[in-house]
């Protein structure tokens, strides 16, 4: 493993930061790999060998979730990472028009970055801001509403330093191992930046408000599991790949049929 030791040093601190928020160390994988992301700005192989050892587990299972979720980098992408939302409804809004043009403006295709490192592209399924469609992201702050002179003026913008702010979100763009560093749970202290939720959003809430409606009252007399889950709770050690599962097998579950 090749962190220089203050880099080492302070990745194992804010490591047990994040593991001492799980029962199980293993459960901390998904934001530690944002912790290591934000470290080079993607998940190198050090990272990988990094989590497997805080975590103890293998780094061939590392890998698998790297690979499995695209917000993993496993190569470098841009200061400033766009995403174009391309799903149904931002399609048929003109979200394949702004992917086709803005690809063809910049150049680039799905995850590759401008040879100046500044800006990135990727196709993303889904923004979940369908309200606000055709979307784009930015690092994962909303650009709603977009057109492609719009996309395009954007990633000019990002290129040349211009300052450039979500339509939500906070008042400013955090870069991308910024960002990472966020999503590994360490807040940057803008969360509660700029608008929150445009008026699409609070549509159904303020014809609810208008027309006197309301949700019906709580079942308070139903029973519900304990939780959190406790410590003594989870079976230990972890379970690995090819032993069994151990404890009561769930009827119907892959488990179930294989006992």
């Amino acid at each position: 493993m090749t962190y220089e030791p203050e880099v080492r040093e302070r990745l194992e601190r804010d490591a047990k930061l994040i593991i001492g928020r799980y029962p199980r160390p293993r459960s901390a994988l998904l934001p530690m790999l944002h912790l290591v992301q934000s470290e080079e700005g993607h998940v190198t192989q050090d990272g990988i060998e990094f989590c497997a050892e805080q975590l103890g587990i293998t780094p061939a299972q590392v890998t698998g979730v790297v690979t499995f979720y695209t917000q993993y980098k496993q190569a470098p992408v841009g200061e400033y990472h766009v995403g174009v939302c391309i799903n149904t409804l931002c399609a048929i809004m003109g979200g394949d028009q702004i992917w086709d043009e803005l690809s063809e403006h910049t150049g680039l295709g799905h995850d590759e970055a401008t040879p100046d490192g500044k800006v990135s592209l990727e196709r993303i399924e889904c923004n979940a801001a369908c309200d606000f469609a055709p979307v784009m992201m930015v690092n994962w702050e909303f650009f709603d509403n977009m057109t492609p002179e719009k996309a395009k003026k954007l990633v000019d913008d990002l290129r040349s330093g211009e300052r450039v702010l979500p339509t939500r979100g906070a008042e400013g763009l955090a870069t991308w191992q910024e960002a990472s560093r966020v999503l590994a749970g360490f807040p940057d202290g803008r969360a509660g930046e700029g608008v929150q939720a445009g008026p699409e959003s609070l549509r159904g809430l303020k014809l609810a408000q208008d027309r006197g409606w309301a949700a019906p009252a709580s079942d308070v007399d139903r029973e519900r599991p304990d939780e959190p889950v406790r410590p003594e709770q989870i079976s230990e050690p972890p379970h690995e790949p090819g032993k069994p599962v151990p404890g009561e097998a769930k009827p119907g579950t892959q488990e179930g049929r294989n006992k």
